[in-house]
């Protein structure tokens, strides 16, 4: 951690090396989320661009050097919304595009695309939360430094999102081991 805050006090001074440096220890996380969103590596290594352009560009107002990885992660969830805003359009998971997906986890791929499909049809405060608190593990705590707003707000939406999503998911699956990944452990 003392290294890495030495390399955001570099990078706020302009330092491109310390900036590339500091890209280099967040790209996976970065990349993955954008993913999430943008559902194809095209589209998601466009996002992380803009986010990492966009991060260099304002990275000397970014008020405390700790906060930097929740500060470019807020970054890169405004830019995948904002891209996905314009291009105006919902895209649902596909069999190929999990198989292509970076990083995923091992859970059969049949309840890992209905659970994507039913992220993607949900708001996205519910959506962003759940995102960010089960695929990202990041604590409440962090969840509303990211988004800028109360811990109860966020607790609140995890909540209110994961009855969402066990709404979309009733009676699609009936034992007990797929139930209990709806009932919070997403």
């Amino acid at each position: 951690m003392e290294e890495k805050l030495k390399l955001i006090v570099k990078a706020k001074k302009g330092d491109a090396i310390a900036f590339q440096q500091l890209i280099h220890l967040e790209k996976e996380k970065l990349y993955k989320m954008a993913y999430v969103y943008m559902r194809n590596e095209e589209e998601a290594l466009e996002v992380f661009q803009e986010t990492v352009y966009l991060a260099f560009k304002s990275i000397t107002k970014l008020k405390n050097d700790r906060y930097f990885s929740t500060w470019i992660i807020r970054i890169l969830i405004n830019t995948s919304i904002s891209t996905l805003r314009k291009k105006k359009r919902v895209v649902l998971i596909n069999e190929e595009m999990w198989d292509n997906m970076p990083g995923k986890e091992m859970v059969e791929t049949d309840v890992q695309i209905d659970l994507m499909n039913a992220l993607n049809e949900m708001d996205e405060k519910y959506k962003t939360v759940l995102l960010l608190r089960y695929y990202q593990d990041y604590t409440v705590q962090q969840i509303a430094v990211i988004l800028d707003c109360p811990e109860g707000t966020v607790k609140t939406n995890i909540r209110r999102g994961i009855a969402v999503l066990k709404d979309k998911m009733k009676g699609v699956y009936k034992d007990d081991r797929q139930n209990s990944i709806i009932q919070g452990r997403v």
